[in-house]
């Protein structure tokens, strides 16, 4: 790390995992580098709270994704952090009752017929909706629909279907006991950063860099930038001169949707041994809901939104969000069961001021774009984050990936030492 008021071979910008990633890389292959992060804590959309002591809760990431091709499994296994291989709860209930078993298995192969059209969609052939491309007038499209919107946190129409075909999906979906906010705070513990450092300006008009931060002014040779499409689309780093039009149409190619997380947190174990271990809700009022009951053997239940539903429902407030979980709740198990809940927690990831939303998503006809985001300017400007990979996006893997290799690529061209 550089001292002081000196230039610094390379600026990066954001400490979550794409930029942890790079600074290690640096740091590996020997390059000065310094890390700035807006917030006051690494880890961006990965952060772990304690619903009660004890028992921690994912506000952002919590699956290990495609995990026998997920660097995290490894990097968790190292720091003694704990994860699950039993995968996503896929029970459905309607009206309150579980289905049968025959009809979740018709629900189930519903969700395979409309991935596998999606898949089978020729590359060179034209960049539509994936609402546009699946079947929309049978029983289980508000399903699909929904978990649709969890995975891409965007609505069906609102998402390229070949950008989800490219997604390297292996179906090992492995949850993060201790939480996955916790394994990237302990993997980037060791890196040295500057917090509450958001960069309001960035000039690359001379021969070095000058990003403008509260702290100062930092000068760098080279920057990598891991800011979500979120930040980068809102103008809340000013770019002098600004980022050329290519560029800017790959930032607004690929915002960021919205995915939040609802914890009802209970004082006892009042499911029994007996409850099935969660699921998907339909029926009644509102959109579908998914929730699973006291994973780990802790006392909450976890709920998701994505897409529309999602805006619309953090718009409307943590009191409103957390009384929509709880109706879901009682169809299933009864109006007495939220008797003992104590607390809870909801995410607003939308209206987060250093991320702006959560994963980004190419809209139809933007499936290009993530490659460009990747491209860098001038030499200068590199760029990575979940959104600059091709097949991991919307994961912290998918960021950590993309960190290294725009780091390996400024270090190359700044003849540092081979690792």
């Amino acid at each position: 790390m550089a001292a002081e008021n000196s230039t610094v071979d390379v600026a990066v910008v954001g400490a979550g995992s794409a930029g942890l990633a790079a600074a290690k890389t640096l740091a590996r292959r020997g390059v000065g580098f310094v890390l700035l992060e807006a917030s006051h804590r690494i880890g961006g959309r990965a952060y772990t709270e304690q619903a009660a002591p004890g028992e921690p809760f994912d506000l952002g990431c919590h699956w290990l994704h495609s995990a026998s091709l997920n660097p995290y499994v490894k990097i968790a296994e190292s720091l003694g952090v704990r994860y699950d291989k039993s995968g996503i709860a896929r029970a459905v209930f309607i009206d309150g009752r579980r289905a049968a078993p025959e009809v979740e298995q018709e629900a189930r192969e519903h969700f395979v017929r409309n991935s596998a059209l999606i898949e089978a969609l020729p590359k060179d052939g034209p960049d539509r909706s994936v609402a546009e491309v699946t079947e929309r007038d049978g029983p289980w499209t508000a399903m699909f629909d929904y978990y649709m919107s969890l995975y891409i946190s965007v609505d069906t129409d609102q998402v390229s279907a070949l950008d989800v075909a490219a997604y390297r999906d292996t179906d090992e979906n492995w949850p993060v006991i201790d939480g996955y906010g916790t394994l990237i705070a302990r993997f980037g513990a060791d890196v040295p950063v500057r917090l509450n450092a958001a960069v309001r300006r960035l000039d690359w008009s001379g021969r070095e860099v000058r990003l403008e931060t509260p702290g100062g002014t930092v000068t760098a040779r080279k920057v990598i930038l891991t800011v979500s499409t979120g930040i980068l689309g809102a103008g809340d780093i000013r770019f002098d001169p600004p980022l050329p039009d290519w560029k800017r149409e790959a930032v607004a190619g690929l915002p960021l949707g919205n995915h939040n997380r609802i914890c009802l947190v209970f004082d006892r174990d009042v499911f029994g041994p007996d409850a099935p271990e969660g699921g998907i809700v339909l029926g009644g009022e509102g959109e579908p809901m998914h929730f699973r009951v006291r994973p780990f053997g802790y006392n909450y239940v976890p709920a998701m939104t994505g897409g529309r539903f999602a805006d619309w429902l953090e718009r409307a407030g943590t009191e409103a969000s957390a009384d929509f979980a709880k109706e879901k709740l009682k169809q299933v198990f009864g109006n007495d069961i939220t008797r003992h809940i104590v607390r809870h927690i909801v995410t607003a990831w939308r209206g987060d001021p250093w991320v702006r939303g959560a994963y980004s998503v190419a809209l139809p006809g933007q499936f290009h774009q993530r490659a460009e985001l990747a491209r860098p300017i001038d030499g200068r400007l590199y760029f990575a984050g979940e959104a600059t990979s091709r097949e991991f996006f919307s994961t912290a893997h998918g960021a950590y990936l993309s960190g290294i290799a725009a780091a390996e690529a400024v270090a190359d061209s700044l003849g540092a030492k081979a690792s």
